[in-house]
C-alpha cells in the first residue's frame, strides 16, 4: 500500500524533464479534457434548442473578451518565460506569482463590473440578429459567467507556477474537471433554472479548476500576498505582455465579428459555428498547443544554443504535422457523420448537422497552421520577443476580418464563409512566422522541413482517398440514391450499412476511420517517415519500462545478522 501510495505521488508530484514526456501527458489529458468538451456542447444541445443554445454561446464571448485581452496574454507569453528566469536565478519567484493575482483581480474586477452593467447595450451591437429579449436574455447570463472568468485568473497563475516548474499533470487535470461541472451542473439544474444551469456549472466547473491545483502550487510554494505594487518582475511580465494584448485584441475583435455575421444568418448559427470549432480545436490543442506548451520550457533554456534551440523546434514541427494530418483528413471526408455522432439530438437536427459539417470541413483546412503558429509563436517567445508573433498574428486576424465582409457582405456565401476565412488567416501567420524565424535564427533549414511535411501530406491523401472510398461504398443510402441494389453488382449487400440508425453509424465510422488511419501509418512507414519511427521507439520504451518494473520483485535491506 505505501509503495501504492509512493507511486501515486510520483505519477502526480513528480517533473516531466523532456518535452516529449511533458508532451504525452499534456496530450493524454487535454484528450480527455477534449471528450469531456465534447460531452458538455452534446448535454447543452441535448436539453435545449440550436437557438437556444446559442444564447448561451453567446454570452460566454463577453466574459471570455475581456479575460483573454486582460488576463490570457499575460499566462500564455510572458508569466513563464519570467517566472522561469526568476527560479533559476534564485529570485523570489512567489513573490511575482502572488502579485500577479492581486493586480489580475483588480484589474478584472472594475472591467467585468463596467461590461457587466452594460452587457445588454453592448450585446445589442454585437449581435443584432437576436431580438431585444433574446439580448436581455444573453446579458444575465454574461453576468453570471463573468464571476467564473475572475475564479480563472487566480487558476491560471497556479497553471502557470506548475508548468514554470515542469508539473504537468495537474495543470493538464483541471480543464477534465472544469468540463464535469458543466455538464453536471446543466443535467441536475437545467429542470430548476433554465438556460443559467450551464452558466451556474461554469461557476462551479472554474472554482473545481483553482481547487485542483492549489495543493500542489502550495506544496512547491505558492502563497496568496496582500502586496499590489508591481515589482521588477511584474513590469517584465506588463512589458512582455503588452504586444500580445493587441494580438488579443485583434483576436477577440475576430470572435466579434463573427458573432455579428452569424447572428445575422440564422439565430441558430451561431451554435453550429461553435461546436464545429469546439471539434476543430481539438486537435490543434491536443497536438499544437500541447507540443508548443512542453517545448516552451526546453526552448527556453536553449535560447543561448542555436543548434539544440533549432533540433527541438524542428522535430516540434515535425511531430506536430505528423500526429495532426489525419485528423484533419477524418474532418474533411467524415464530417457529417463525425458531427452527427457528437452532437447528434432531437434538437440537432439533419440541417444542424449539414450546415455544421461544411463549418467543420472548412475549418479542418486551417487546423495544420494554427497548430504550427503555436509552435512558432513559442520560438519567439522563448526569446523574449513577443512583439514579432503579435504583429504578425495581427495581420491574420486582419485578413480574416477582410475575408469575412468579402465573402459574406460581397458574395454572400453561407456560415462556412467565416471558419474559411479563419483557415486562410491561420495559412497567411504561418507562411510570415516561418520566413521571420529562418531569418532570426539563420541558416534555419526550413526548406529541408518541406519533405518531411510533405511525406504526411501524400499520407494524408492516401488515407483521405482511402476513407471516401469506402464511406461512399458501406453507406446504403448512396446506392439508394443512384438507384442502385449493391448486391446486383458485388455479393456484399450484407455489409453495406442503413446510416439512418446510430449503430451502424458508429460502426461506419469506426471501420473507415481506423483503416483510414491503417492507410496513413502504412503510407507513413513506405515512405520511411523519421516522425512514425520515433513514436514508435518512444511507445516500445514506455511498454518495455513498464513491463520491467511489472517484473522486478519487491527487495527489502537485508538485515545485518544474515551472512
Amino acid at each position: 500500500m505505501n509503495n501504492l501510495i509512493r507511486q501515486g505521488k510520483k505519477i502526480f508530484f513528480s517533473e516531466q524533464t523532456t518535452v516529449l514526456s511533458a508532451a504525452g501527458v499534456i496530450m493524454l489529458m487535454t484528450f480527455g479534457s477534449q471528450i469531456l468538451g465534447f460531452v458538455r456542447a452534446r448535454v447543452v444541445l441535448h436539453f435545449f434548442t440550436t437557438s437556444d443554445s446559442s444564447l448561451f454561446f453567446a454570452a460566454l464571448r463577453l466574459p471570455e473578451l475581456v479575460f483573454e485581452i486582460l488576463m490570457y496574454g499575460m499566462f500564455s507569453s510572458a508569466f513563464i518565460p519570467v517566472f522561469s528566469k526568476a527560479i533559476k536565478k534564485g529570485e523570489d519567484a512567489w513573490d511575482i506569482a502572488g502579485r500577479v493575482v492581486n493586480l489580475g483581480l483588480l484589474i478584472f474586477g472594475v472591467f467585468a463590473i463596467i461590461m457587466g452593467i452594460w452587457a445588454d447595450k453592448i450585446y445589442a451591437v454585437i449581435a443584432p440578429g437576436y431580438t431585444p429579449d433574446q439580448i436581455i436574455q444573453i446579458a444575465n447570463l454574461a453576468r453570471v459567467l463573468f464571476i467564473a472568468q475572475g475564479i480563472f485568473i487566480v487558476s491560471y497563475v497556479l497553471t502557470g507556477v506548475l508548468e514554470s516548474l515542469k508539473r504537468f499533470l495537474i495543470p493538464a487535470l483541471a480543464p477534465i474537471f472544469y468540463n464535469l461541472g458543466l455538464i453536471l451542473g446543466t443535467i441536475l439544474l437545467s429542470n430548476r433554472f433554465g438556460l443559467m444551469a450551464p452558466a451556474i456549472g461554469v461557476v462551479v466547473g472554474a472554482f473545481v479548476h483553482f481547487l485542483i491545483q492549489l495543493p500542489l502550487a502550495f506544496k512547491l510554494g505558492f502563497r496568496f500576498s496582500l502586496r499590489l505594487k508591481p515589482n521588477s518582475g511584474v513590469k517584465s511580465i506588463i512589458k512582455l505582455a503588452t504586444p500580445r494584448l493587441a494580438d488579443l485584441s485583434f483576436q477577440q475583435i475576430v470572435s466579434v465579428v463573427e458573432l455579428y455575421f452569424s447572428s445575422l444568418i440564422s439565430t441558430a448559427s451561431y451554435t453550429y459555428l461553435t461546436v464545429a470549432n469546439s471539434l476543430q480545436s481539438a486537435p490543434v490543442r491536443l497536438f499544437g498547443i500541447s507540443l508548443a506548451k512542453a517545448a516552451l520550457p526546453t526552448l527556453t533554456h536553449q535560447d543561448e544554443n542555436p543548434e539544440e534551440f533549432k533540433r527541438t523546434l524542428l522535430s516540434t514541427i515535425y511531430q506536430m504535422f505528423f500526429l495532426v494530418m489525419p485528423v484533419v483528413t477524418f474532418f474533411i471526408v467524415l464530417r457529417i457523420p463525425t458531427t452527427r455522432l457528437f452532437f447528434g439530438t432531437a434538437n440537432f437536427d439533419w440541417n444542424a448537422t449539414v450546415q455544421t459539417g461544411m463549418v467543420l470541413s472548412a475549418y479542418a483546412l486551417g487546423i495544420p497552421f494554427q497548430a504550427a503558429v503555436a509552435i512558432l509563436a513559442r520560438a519567439f517567445y522563448a526569446f523574449h520577443d513577443t512583439k514579432t508573433p503579435v504583429l504578425i498574428s495581427i495581420v491574420g486576424d486582419g485578413a480574416i476580418i477582410i475575408a469575412d465582409f468579402v465573402l459574406i457582405k460581397g458574395f454572400g456565401l453561407p456560415l462556412w464563409a467565416l471558419s474559411f476565412s479563419f483557415s486562410l488567416g491561420a495559412f497567411i501567420e504561418t507562411l510570415v512566422l516561418i520566413f521571420l524565424i529562418n531569418k532570426k535564427l539563420k541558416n534555419m533549414p526550413f526548406l529541408s522541413v518541406m519533405p518531411t511535411i510533405l511525406k504526411s501530406v501524400f499520407a494524408a491523401t492516401v488515407s483521405g482517398t482511402t476513407m471516401y472510398i469506402l464511406m461512399k461504398a458501406l453507406d446504403k443510402s448512396v446506392w439508394e440514391k443512384r438507384g442502385l441494389n449493391p448486391s446486383l453488382l458485388i455479393p456484399f449487400d450484407k455489409l453495406v450499412l442503413d446510416t439512418r440508425y446510430t449503430v451502424n453509424l458508429i460502426i461506419l465510422t469506426a471501420v473507415v476511420g481506423a483503416i483510414g488511419l491503417a492507410a496513413y501509418v502504412v503510407t507513413s512507414y513506405l515512405l520511411k517517415s523519421g516522425e512514425l519511427t520515433s513514436l514508435i521507439r518512444v511507445i516500445r520504451r514506455n511498454h518495455i519500462l513498464r513491463f520491467r518494473q511489472k517484473l522486478e520483485p519487491v527487495t527489502e535491506k537485508p538485515s545485518a545478522d544474515i551472512p
